[in-house]
């Protein structure tokens, strides 16, 4: 008998068990400042009342989920040193090292996850979370995770349920982001996929219709299909994730740890990108590829082209934002190859061009890492912003675009980054125009899951 048989999810949404959970997480979180400690002030008693009632829901519950016997026994000792602290700063590493979800990727798994923890593009402060999740494994997915894109950490994931934090446009369960007061070595991610296709699918039909771009058919059935679209982005997603690590790379991957100029990360995150849509190409046009990876190729590179486009360069602040910066790259670099065309106020794309079109600009920035190998980090830094700003036209007042004084380029590193503007590559007039329309539509996203698509 397979795992999934001797576990179907018996827990959902509706079970009293997870609702006792989710009332006392959520009733727990007002209680904590931003360290995750009990804020100054608040009720001590009440807090730890909460914690016993989550500790109780949690073992109500574990029952249903034996594959994670190990994590939700290690959680209710963490609960419980949480409390004993008189719910001092959390430090919850000992559950987060027994939680391995990467170790069971079975389609529709289920599996209950509670930290205190930040969410990325959620909230900034390590609250108390609980979700509910099951796991998107389809069998093409494993067969090209097995075969050609090795990545043992990806766990993709949908919503069942979740508490406040993921109420909001956090799409990623990451382990660095789970309170502990010492770093352990992190041994998976997982992406809510059903998130990212639901929000795809409702920017890009809105997008469409403001733009009057006339999608190919294929392009229409992830509009009206959000597990077809979850499928899709497992897919770019898997490809992506593992890219942070391969190719020739001139730096750290993990970025994050360094503190660098924004559009070093435009073009990180860019390159991941590009990478699963040129591999995407490859599989469509490879003799060997069976026919439901072909398919969900070919959607993938919709789904790169579309989100980038259009959903990126319109989300969030123009402060740093090095996401909406990539996807004004690919816009403008298609647009200058005469793939893109804004003609009579309407949006078309040479669809037989594109591909390979596509699969240029990823072999520049490559080119760009290739080179930079042999480059002190600063003219690194100085050759990724003229491969910028030969598609983009900087910020009239850029400092870079003039050309940095000499005080700077002989200084340390710190100087070239504080030189960079927050907006250091403002937003086309085209994309000023489109902002004012479709804003909207991408704020509604914020909480939406494959249920509400």
């Amino acid at each position: 008998m397979s795992l999934l048989e001797t576990t179907r999810p018996s827990v959902t949404a509706e079970s009293a068990g997870w609702r006792r959970l989710e009332a006392a997480v959520t009733a727990f979180r007002p209680l904590q400042q931003k360290d995750g400690a009990l804020a100054e002030g608040a009720d001590r008693d009440e807090a730890l009342r909460l914690l016993d009632e989550v500790r109780a829901a949690v073992r109500e519950l574990a029952p249903a989920f034996p594959h994670d016997a190990a994590y939700l026994a290690a959680l209710d000792e963490d609960l419980a040193a949480w409390a004993a602290s008189g719910v001092d700063v959390p430090d919850f590493r000992a559950s987060l090292g027994a939680f391995h979800p990467q170790r069971d990727r079975v389609d529709g798994l289920r599996h209950l996850v509670v930290f205190p923890m930040t969410t990325q593009n959620g909230s900034p402060d390590r609250l108390l979370e609980a979700l509910l999740v099951d796991v998107i494994w389809p069998d093409f997915i494993a067969d090209l995770e097995r075969e050609h894109y090795t990545n043992a950490l990806f766990v993709p994931i949908r919503f069942v349920d979740f508490t406040g934090g993921y109420d909001t446009d956090s799409a990623v369960l990451f382990p660095e982001t789970v309170a502990m007061k010492e770093l352990i070595p992190f041994t998976w991610g997982a992406i809510l996929q059903d998130r990212e296709a639901a929000r795809f699918r409702r920017v890009l039909r809105e997008a469409a219709a403001i733009t009057k771009l006339d999608l190919p058919e294929d392009a229409r059935r992830l509009l009206d299909d959000q597990a077809l679209t979850e499928r899709t982005f497992v897919l770019w997603d898997l490809i992506h994730d593992r890219t942070h690590m391969r190719g020739d790379l001139p730096f750290d991957p993990f970025m994050i740890k360094q503190r660098m100029p924004y559009f070093l990360y435009s073009l990180e995150e860019l390159r991941c990108d590009l990478t699963a849509f040129r591999e995407a190409v490859r599989l469509v046009r490879a003799e060997d590829t069976d026919a439901t990876t072909r398919e969900h190729a070919a959607l993938a590179q919709y789904a790169i082209l579309f989100d980038r486009i259009f959903r990126f360069p319109l989300t969030g602040s123009r402060v740093r934002n090095y996401d909406g910066l990539g996807g004004q790259l690919l816009f403008a670099w298609l647009h200058q190859h005469h793939v893109l065309h804004w003609t009579d106020t309407s949006l078309a794309i040479d669809w037989e061009q594109l591909p390979d079109t596509v699969v240029a600009l990823s072999d520049a920035i490559n080119e760009l890492y290739w080179a930079s190998i042999d480059r002190p980090k600063t003219a690194h830094w100085l050759a990724a912003y003229d491969l910028v700003r030969a598609t983009l036209t900087p910020n009239p007042a850029s400092r870079w675009a003039r050309g940095l004084p000499d005080e700077i380029l002989a200084g340390a590193p710190k100087g070239f980054t504080d030189a960079v503007l927050d907006d250091e590559f403002p937003l086309s007039m085209f994309y000023e125009a489109l902002g004012k329309k479709l804003r909207p539509t991408i704020e509604s996203t914020a909480g939406i899951t494959g249920a509400d698509a």
